[in-house]
């Protein structure tokens, strides 16, 4: 296929859009369950858990690295439609409703870091803009449901959960018909994928770097995303269970989608490091400040939050294609999956944290997701402090 770039990158849109579905529904929840805002934190990290058993699974095993990345993605991306429809149709609480979502999330570990690994079979040499696209695709992904829930304003909760699982089975249908690309195919010469041979990733410095980078990036990102709908009640924006906060949580999450192009745009000239070190910079100061921003005009303070969406995750793809050009061609699949699968269990702490703490902390919650991209910056520091890379 010429440019099968778009293909990936619109399979992981409709995929990823399982992630975050039980989000978007989250006023309801609480009204039909009899649960706490809290709760959702919950069923979030229901998925959290699920994708880093998921994940972690892949890459110890070397399953992602053993079998066709086209395949696995196919048949995760069915499985979670499935369990994703069985939450919508089948879940009445808290006991019924976390497992399905831990299943949706163990699916989604064949979903995303597999979605990498296709990208770089197939266009290697620009790993990093092709990888910015695909991230975008998965920021897009994680806000449709919350433009699903504005489109449907007037649909129970459960339609507009079941769509996502209409738009994985498409994902699957696309990804299983385009195939694996002709790069990363296993030498003949390379060493046997031994269970647990991924650990050793990390004896290389430029994967170290990346992934301690990675990991800052990720204490704050689904933690932000998780707090989305509240930072937007916080900043007077949008009434709690309104239209509006429908739509501005889906503008804030989904505008992560041009800050990953644009970075991606950016990296084809100086390099991933660079941009990822800008991206945590960015997103560090917007910390920082929106606890002061009470007082701004309206305008500023959504210019702010739409800052803050862009530069939280314009820096992920630069994390995976940086750290799939310093490991072995042969585990790729393998390491991404666990890079994933370690970022993902600090993403557990902070969305607990912070789903616990933010009708007490107000606006100051905030300053709960800092750290992250702070440490991120010191763990990055040797890969941008003296060379493009």
């Amino acid at each position: 296929m010429k440019n099968p770039v778009p293909v990936i990158v619109i399979a992981q849109l409709f995929g990823t859009s399982l992630w975050f579905s039980a989000n978007s529904a989250a006023d309801d929840l609480i009204r039909a369950w009899g649960i706490a805002p809290p709760d959702i934190g919950t069923l979030t990290n229901a998925v959290q858990l699920g994708f880093i058993l998921g994940t972690l699974s892949f890459a110890v095993s070397g399953l992602a690295d053993r079998y066709a990345a086209s395949r696995i993605f196919a048949v995760c991306a069915v499985l979670g439609a499935l369990f994703n429809g069985a939450f919508a149709l089948f879940a009445t609480g808290m006991a019924s409703g976390i497992p399905l979502r831990f299943a949706v999330g163990f699916c989604l570990a064949g979903v995303y870091p597999l979605g990498m690994k296709l990208v770089v079979s197939w266009v290697p040499e620009r790993a990093g803009a092709a990888l910015a696209q695909l991230v975008g695709m998965l920021t897009l992904g994680t806000a449709l449901p919350h433009g699903v829930r504005l489109a449907g304003a007037g649909w129970a909760w459960q339609a507009a959960i079941a769509v996502s699982s209409v738009l994985a089975l498409l994902a699957a249908a696309m990804i299983f018909h385009l195939g694996d690309g002709p790069h990363l195919k296993r030498r003949t010469d390379a060493p046997p994928l031994r269970l647990g041979r991924v650990f050793y990733a990390f004896s290389v410095r430029e994967f170290r770097a990346s992934a301690f980078g990675y990991f800052g990036h990720q204490w704050e990102l689904y933690a932000f995303w998780t707090l989305v709908p509240a930072l937007v009640v916080l900043s007077a924006l949008a009434a709690p269970g309104t239209a509006g906060l429908s739509g501005l949580s889906f503008a804030v999450i989904g505008v992560g989608a041009l800050g990953c192009v644009l970075g991606g745009w950016w990296s084809q000239r100086v390099g991933s490091a660079p941009v990822a070190a800008t991206a945590l910079a960015l997103s560090a100061l917007c910390c920082a400040v929106f606890p002061f921003s009470g007082a701004w005009p309206s305008w500023a303070r959504l210019a702010l939050l739409l800052l803050w969406g862009a530069a939280v995750v314009a820096d992920s793809p630069h994390f995976s294609a940086l750290s799939a050009r310093a490991c072995a061609p042969e585990i790729v699949g393998s390491a991404l999956a666990f890079q994933n699968s370690l970022g993902f269990a600090i993403t557990m702490i902070s969305i607990h944290l912070g789903t616990a703490w933010v009708s007490g902390w107000g606006a100051n919650i905030a300053w709960l997701l800092l750290p992250g991209p702070l440490l991120g910056l010191v763990g990055l520091y040797p890969l941008w402090r003296s060379r493009r890379v």
